[in-house]
């Protein structure tokens, strides 16, 4: 981490607010939010609503609806409510909304994690594309200078080479999209050196090899590293490592989903960082949030997920011209 002697900390959720700052510059962004059956759900997409982040089409039973909102002081009546009769067919529906168009993202809300990408993968009815599908937090890391991308430690349990590079390379294009000037990959291990006995190292040095090769592009990779030298310029200048990743990498890819789970939440827990969450691999940007987030830190995933709809908007726009 960079020397903070003398330094000021920053406040918390400093680089969430710059993030939904800039986010909010854009159009809002036509979200289905999938069962917001709940306060911190429907409170997600109020407020988002009011920041100018989002157009919320909120799917679930009405009654429900109606009734958290009454309780909890908050007003959707100017939201369109598209009518679900349970979490599962909200999941159904609000993907459905996406087939047709009419969102640009999911969002979601009171049912569980498994509910809505389940609807989000369906072979023939989903929003599956040529990528795999990843997962990304973006941390924001108390008295450390830069935001911290680390995949995928929700989605991909055990993925394969083959994986790892749609994996890394959806992590790159949403550092893009956050206005990331230099994308630095740290492709982690348990060391940083190759070994014939440590799958991942052998995967690292592929994956870099690939980078070199074009088949994987718009950042610098490098790997294997070990947390310490991938983000401490004195641990990557005590091991010797002359790279222009080692020691400020931005994205830090690990693995698997076991190590990217502790990780992140080592860093939730111990340093108390906050992590914003975000699939990705999908037709349109899917939010995640926790019950346990801060209200900042839900609001930094949308802003998160407008990013990315206005980079891909960007891109179709200069493909086409």
């Amino acid at each position: 981490m960079p020397d903070t002697a003398g330094q000021a900390p920053e406040a918390p959720h400093a680089k969430y607010r710059r993030l939904i700052e800039v986010a909010a510059k854009h159009p809002p962004l036509a979200t289905a939010v999938a069962h917001p059956c709940d306060r911190v759900s429907l409170e997600s997409a109020v407020e988002a609503a009011n920041l100018g982040l989002m157009k919320p089409i909120l799917v679930g039973p009405p009654a429900r609806l109606f009734d958290v909102a009454s309780r909890e002081a908050l007003g959707i009546g100017g939201f369109e409510i598209v009518e679900a009769k349970h979490s599962h067919d909200s999941a159904a529906k609000a993907v459905e909304l996406v087939r047709a168009g009419r969102a640009q993202a999911l969002m979601k809300g009171s049912l569980h994690t498994d509910e809505l990408m389940g609807a989000a993968v369906a072979r023939d009815t989903g929003i599956r594309t040529e990528r795999r599908i990843s997962h990304c937090f973006v941390m924001d890391v108390p008295l450390h200078d830069d935001a911290l991308i680390i995949t995928d430690a929700a989605v991909n349990i055990a993925p394969s080479l083959a994986d790892k590079v749609d994996i890394v390379q959806n992590a790159i294009d949403l550092a893009h999209a956050l206005g990331v000037p230099e994308v630095r990959v740290a492709i982690l291990s348990a060391m940083e050196t190759v070994n014939p006995k440590v799958l991942s190292t052998i995967e690292a040095a592929a994956l870099c090899k690939m980078a070199d090769r074009g088949q994987i592009t718009g950042a610098l990779l490098d790997g294997p590293l070990a947390l310490d030298n991938a983000i401490d310029p004195e641990a990557a200048a005590l091991k010797r490592i002359v790279s222009p990743v080692a020691g400020k990498a931005n994205v830090l890819v690990v693995p698997d989903l076991e190590a990217g789970n502790m990780l992140a939440k080592s860093l939730s827990f111990l340093a108390g960082a906050d992590a914003a969450g975000i699939v990705l691999g999908t037709r349109v940007p899917i939010i995640l949030t926790s019950r346990a987030d801060s209200l900042t830190t839900r609001l930094a995933s949308c802003a998160v997920a407008v990013l990315v709809a206005a980079a891909r908007r960007a891109s179709s726009a200069h493909a086409i011209v």
